[in-house]
């Protein structure tokens, strides 16, 4: 269970598409205006994410990695189509895509509307690319072992890009009502609160997801020290014996 949470988490926070990899900026930029937009967009890209990010790891797994095809006929152990990952990986991702599109225009309209040219764009957005193409890189790692560890990493890095574009959208309703100089006024000022919203979420890489997991050490009793019981020496019949003895030498 600590896995899934432990790759939640880095993938929302630490390793955010946004702010960690800056990937999916032309569509972060342009949508960002209105925060019920972004809320729209993001969720079209998280919907995405958890769809192509597993079909592309089945479809690595089982036909594109060295040896994938085994399976199917031991002769083909050899064969290695990794080179067909780029193409395959685009078609599963601008497959997903028109679907998403043709759900958003049927139950939605007015949504459909505001994204305009950008949600069909979703097709070339390098987030959602760059999810399976991660995940790619961290199987071959062995970072990640199984489709539900996948499955996490593609809603939480879809969930990720999510909170970035409402944080964005959110701030931009307000800074409509500040009075910025005029030459930043626009991407001027946008780029400048990427930065520095990036700055903040560098901050969560500090935590060490690993120590929620370790558990106390369990306290070893160490038997206490056997007490040895010395005997009691009277210091004054000491002396006393020790002058008799003395007494009795200079007698002699």
């Amino acid at each position: 269970m600590f896995e899934y949470i432990n790759i939640f988490l880095k993938s929302v926070f630490i390793d955010n598409m946004i702010f960690a990899y800056f990937l999916g900026m032309c569509s972060f930029l342009a949508v960002s205006k209105k925060v019920s937009t972004a809320i729209g967009l993001g969720i079209a890209v998280t919907f995405v994410q958890v769809i192509t990010v597993p079909l592309n790891y089945l479809i690595y797994h089982y036909v594109l990695g060295a040896g994938a095809l085994a399976w199917l006929d031991p002769s083909l152990a050899q064969l290695d189509l990794s080179f067909l990952t780029f193409i395959l990986f685009i078609a599963s991702v601008a497959t997903m895509v028109q679907l998403v599109e043709m759900i958003v225009e049927k139950f939605s309209p007015s949504l459909y509307n505001s994204l305009g040219i950008f949600l069909p764009l979703i097709a070339v957005n390098c987030a959602i690319l760059g999810g399976s193409l991660f995940m790619q890189q961290r199987v071959d790692g062995g970072v990640y072992s199984s489709l539900g560890h996948v499955v996490t990493f593609g809603f939480a890095s879809g969930l990720g890009w999510t909170i970035a574009i409402v944080a964005m959208a959110a701030i931009r309703e307000k800074m409509e009502y500040s009075n910025v100089l005029a030459p930043l006024r626009g991407l001027g000022i946008t780029f400048i609160l990427t930065g520095l919203m990036a700055i903040g979420f560098m901050s969560f890489g500090g935590i060490d997801l690993n120590a929620l997991n370790k558990k106390p050490e369990a306290k070893v009793e160490t038997p206490a020290p056997a007490v040895v019981e010395t005997p009691v020496v009277d210091s004054v019949q000491v002396a006393v014996d020790s002058v008799k003895v003395d007494s009795t030498q200079v007698v002699k």
